[in-house]
């Protein structure tokens, strides 16, 4: 990427969303939309001819669809892509396919008749498609070739573990990295919550995916789900996650609430009911991702007691939120994604 605005390139099959999109990106002095491709044809051409630092790309289209046109863009020409489509219940396999890809972040097309949340949704796809220009897509997918060690880990006791509680927080390439660790985790791992930015209905069939892959459970946290050894929760799309004691279990309440740090699950939010209410028995780690959501909240842990760490700079696709809770203290230390598995069970 070269100064001035960052150049943008829409593809989408539907002529109302490329010319919303146009408009509202364009209003965006960062923003100059250089093209919107009814199709991937026209996509590859535009590319060509108007050379875009960034891609926003739907992922259902005719001719051949957003993951195929993923697949050669990645091979030969890597660059940073932002998927927007309409993911169901239908279709959740695809944007989870389009992450593992290469796809710097996924957004769900909103509800047209909900002005509040078109208007949210669009400020953050037009910090994260100002931000993805900044990305070294070849370094993401050499990165994405880093696989966490594979080697045996230590198994707490489940008598420790029930006193400890685990909160992680994620963002941009948060999925993938959380496919480096959650899966090598043994069975008696403390209880684990997750706040990983995710749309609405999408969050259900990550934690599905994760949970294929476990040796522990993770499932989408519900209202009042208890947390304990071998469980991890993954705060639902669009909700806030809070830990508190219940009769001296500890519990989960999952509600709607205005954003928090522009969002909503926040990291913040989950960060600060855990040190509220387990205090020094907490474990944080912050993960991948733009912004600052859990800065706060992270330091909230340490000053309570909890140990901390976050993910090092040369292994995050962004690094955001990383280096604010480096910065303010909220994390100890920095450690690569091959090495936080085995770095959590030695601070558990």
């Amino acid at each position: 990427m070269t100064g001035g605005p960052v150049k943008v390139l829409i593809v989408d099959d539907a002529p109302i969303v490329r010319n919303v999109l146009t408009k509202e990106l364009s209003r965006d002095s960062r923003i100059e939309v250089v093209g919107a491709a009814e199709d991937a044809y026209q996509a590859r051409d535009m590319i060509i001819e108007r050379n875009p630092d960034v891609i926003s790309l739907d992922l259902l289209m005719p001719r051949m669809d957003g993951l195929e046109f993923m697949e050669v863009l990645m091979k030969h020409w890597p660059m940073p892509i932002i998927v927007l489509s309409s993911i169901v219940d239908d279709h959740w396999d695809q944007a989870l396919r389009a992450l593992e890809l290469g796809a710097i972040e996924v957004f769900a097309k909103p509800n047209p008749e909900d002005p509040v949340a078109f208007k949210a949704m669009l400020a953050r796809l037009t910090d994260t498609l100002v931000w993805a220009a900044r990305i070294d897509m070849n370094e993401v997918l050499q990165k994405k070739k880093i696989q966490s060690k594979p080697s045996p880990l230590k198994s707490p006791s489940l008598a420790r573990a029930a006193d400890k509680i685990i909160a992680i927080g994620a963002s941009t390439g948060g999925a993938e990295a959380l496919r480096n660790i959650i899966p090598l985790l043994p069975p008696t791992t403390p209880g684990i919550l997750i706040v990983q930015h995710m749309p609405e209905h999408f969050t259900h069939s990550f934690a599905q995916r994760l949970d294929q892959m476990s040796q522990i459970e993770v499932k989408e946290a519900e209202d009042g789900d208890e947390v304990y050894p071998g469980r991890a929760l993954l705060a639902p799309g669009d909700h806030h996650m809070r830990l508190k004691n219940k009769n001296g279990k500890y519990v989960v309440d999952i509600v709607k609430g205005p954003l928090v740090s522009r969002h909503r699950p926040s990291v913040d939010v989950l960060m600060q009911s855990v040190a509220d209410t387990a205090g020094a028995e907490g474990v944080g780690v912050m993960l991948t991702g733009m912004g600052n959501d859990g800065a706060k909240g992270m330091l909230s842990m340490r000053e309570r007691g909890a140990r901390t760490i976050a993910q090092s700079e040369e292994t995050c696709v962004v690094f955001g939120m990383p280096r604010e809770v480096l910065n303010n203290g909220g994390a100890e230390t920095a450690v690569p994604l091959p090495d936080i598995a085995s770095k959590l069970m030695s601070l558990v």
